[in-house]
């Protein structure tokens, strides 16, 4: 079982950044690959991004390569996302997963555990 809570959001300008955190309970969390998600008002969620367990192996979405940047500190069990360069349309709730396994699964069916989101507002 792993109990996640994310926290960071807020409301930011076109072109600012914010740094999510998704922090979990557990012993075993480097043992878990995390996910970033989001969902917009009236949309489905939609994946952002993901991390191994070990933090080797990433895996983003089209829509925030370049801009977000996902890492962890299992010492910490946290993980951080680093969004630069913000958009109106990154406006979403986002939400981190977690599930052992492969961390390349951008349905959200296919994660286990999830956080309750934290809102992320950009403003044009």
């Amino acid at each position: 079982q792993v109990q996640l809570v994310e926290s960071g959001g807020g409301l930011v300008q076109a072109g600012g950044s914010l740094r999510l955190s998704c922090a979990a309970s557990g012993r075993t969390f480097g043992s878990y690959a995390i996910a970033w998600f989001r969902q917009a008002p009236g949309k489905e969620r939609e994946f952002v991004v993901a991390i191994s367990g070990s933090g080797a192996g990433t895996y983003y979405a089209d829509s925030v390569k370049g801009r977000f940047t996902i890492s962890r500190d299992n010492a910490k069990n946290t993980v951080y996302l680093q969004m630069n360069s913000l958009k109106p349309e990154d406006t979403a709730v986002y939400f981190c997963a977690a599930d052992l396994g492969i961390w390349t699964r951008s349905t959200p069916g296919s994660w286990k555990f999830w956080g309750q989101g934290t809102q992320v507002t950009v403003s044009s």
